[in-house]
């Protein structure tokens, strides 16, 4: 992306593709040692180079590749001719653009950064005692399936940019953007820098001079690592107290995760509470009002149903089932006994019917 930045087309994309072999040997290295040790922690290793060589060696051709390692203008692994690309067109950005000239300064500070992160990792790892003998007594080699593609990564990493510097990259520069080339663009007055092309004919005078700058800010960053984490010359520690200001604001990642759990994590945090607060005490609560309300109109309909309508129902029901028991008891299945009772019956019909005759012509 810097080297787009500066109008390296060819040269970004060169990067990106010698980076995606060394970076993903890194990572495929880093997940071995993890699977060795069971855990990710640099403090806690130490020394696994006698028990994993195969991922020992092979990460340490992935550092030297991604610090850009290699002979000034002789040989070198990947790295070492994409970031010598980068740097170059940096430069010719520089003299293009003289008042964006730390643009520079910052790609090669970074390539001196990279060198040493890189190789503190390697150091700590892989040289050295064991810091934690439990670990280091379990820790073993990967087996073929895992760090065969590791060798197979590391000869790319290795030798990808010598087939890509000598056959790919050259014929490329010569359709790159011309020299003094201006983009046009919003915002950042993007019109007035000019982009120099990437073979322009004074690019190789700066390639003499990123090579030298490459060169030597990665092995500055070896060396310091070196000091530091290989030979043990010098304690981190004690830098690291002389120094701690400096330390807690990098060790807090330049304090972004407190900003931005200050900018938008609370922000965020207190507005969603005062939602769940509305939701929680007014609309659950107009709704709780609703059901319990509810509850109490079908506790009443309930009572009336059940002690008035279906006590009515069921009350006129009992009666009626205790004179059909009354009744039943006179079927005895006797039948003298019915004779008898249509005999009295008869009689007493006859008795009621002159009665009422006898009244109604008396009254007449």
């Amino acid at each position: 992306m810097f080297a787009l930045g500066v109008g390296g087309w060819v040269a970004g994309m060169f990067h990106l593709i010698t980076h995606a072999f060394f970076k993903s040997l890194l990572f495929m290295c880093s997940g071995s040692v993890i699977h060795a040790c069971h855990t990710n922690e640099l403090t806690k290793m130490g020394g696994l180079r006698k028990k994993m060589p195969w991922t020992a060696y092979t990460m340490l051709v992935g550092c030297l590749a991604i610090m850009g390692a290699g002979v000034p203008f002789s040989i070198g692994l990947s790295g070492h001719y994409s970031k010598d690309a980068i740097l170059a067109q940096a430069l010719s950005f520089k003299a293009s653009n003289p008042s964006y000239g730390g643009m520079f300064f910052v790609a090669a500070a970074g390539a001196a950064v990279t060198a040493f992160y890189m190789f503190r990792l390697w150091f700590m790892t892989f040289a050295g005692e064991p810091r934690d003998h439990h670990i280091y007594e379990h820790a073993h080699e990967a087996p073929k399936v895992m760090y065969y593609p590791l060798v197979v990564l590391a000869a790319l990493a290795i030798g990808v940019g010598w087939t890509l510097f000598g056959l790919g990259v050259e014929p490329l520069l010569e359709q790159a953007r011309p020299a003094g080339t201006a983009i046009a663009a919003k915002g950042v007055l993007l019109s007035e820098l000019l982009y120099p092309g990437e073979h322009d004919r004074h690019l190789a005078a700066y390639h003499d001079t990123a090579t030298y700058v490459a060169t030597a800010t990665a092995l500055c960053g070896f060396l310091l690592a070196l000091v530091f984490y290989g030979l043990r010359i010098l304690d981190p520690n004690e830098v690291r107290n002389q120094f701690r200001p400096i330390y807690r604001f990098l060790i807090h990642k330049w304090y972004f995760d407190e900003l931005y759990n200050a900018i938008f994590v609370q922000p965020a945090l207190f507005i969603a509470r005062r939602v769940a607060d509305f939701d929680k005490k007014i609309i659950d609560g107009f709704i709780d009002s609703l059901a319990l309300a509810t509850r109490m109109v079908a506790g009443l309909d309930d009572l009336v149903d059940r002690y008035f309508v279906d006590g009515l129902v069921n009350t006129g029901a009992d009666w009626i089932y205790a004179i059909g028991l009354w009744f039943h008891g006179a079927e005895t299945g006797k039948l003298r006994q019915y004779v008898m009772f249509i005999v009295i019956g008869t009689v007493a019909l006859f008795v009621l019917i002159t009665f009422y005759l006898n009244t109604t012509l008396a009254g007449s």
